[in-house]
């Protein structure tokens, strides 16, 4: 049996601290050949994930919010925000699945955010995720101000 308990919560979360990205998995899944991933997603707010989708292979993804508030947003092809929502298991907004071919990013929006985060493998880095043309790369300069104006246009805060 698999346990997810505060203190795995509180080891995975501790090690976006030292990490540039601001964010950590914790992989359940034995290998990036399953079928199937299973992960914690530990995210400090304003770690930036471009927006991205999965195709070729096709590939839903799944977020729940354990721990702390985490954006999801959609996009269509060129940029523009088609759907939202805060998961906020306090507020009655536990997860969200987003199909594939579906261009999305998730944000956190509290300190400690942990996500539990289901995706269809195998995992391959070199054809996971097709990232937008129309959002600034992980890492980039321009990407803080990226991801202030999306939650600005949202209507949330950082």
């Amino acid at each position: 049996m698999i346990k997810i308990d505060t203190g795995l919560l509180d080891k995975t979360s501790a090690k976006t601290v030292t990490s540039p990205r601001r964010r950590m998995n914790h992989n359940f899944h034995a290998a990036y050949t399953d079928t199937l991933q299973r992960m914690l997603n530990a995210m400090e707010p304003l770690s930036y994930i471009q927006p991205h989708k999965h195709e070729d292979p096709d590939k839903v993804e799944v977020f729940f919010s354990l721990r702390g508030r985490i954006l999801v947003v959609e996009f269509d092809e060129q940029g523009k925000i088609t759907d939202h929502i805060v998961l906020d298991p306090l507020a009655g907004n536990f997860g969200a699945e987003i199909p594939a071919r579906t261009f999305h990013t998730i944000v956190a929006l509290d300190p400690g955010t942990v996500a539990y985060e289901v995706k269809d493998g195998p995992y391959s880095p070199i054809d996971d995720k097709n990232f937008a043309s129309w959002a600034p790369k992980e890492g980039a300069e321009d990407a803080k101000k990226y991801l202030e104006n999306l939650l600005a246009e949202i209507g949330i805060t950082a």
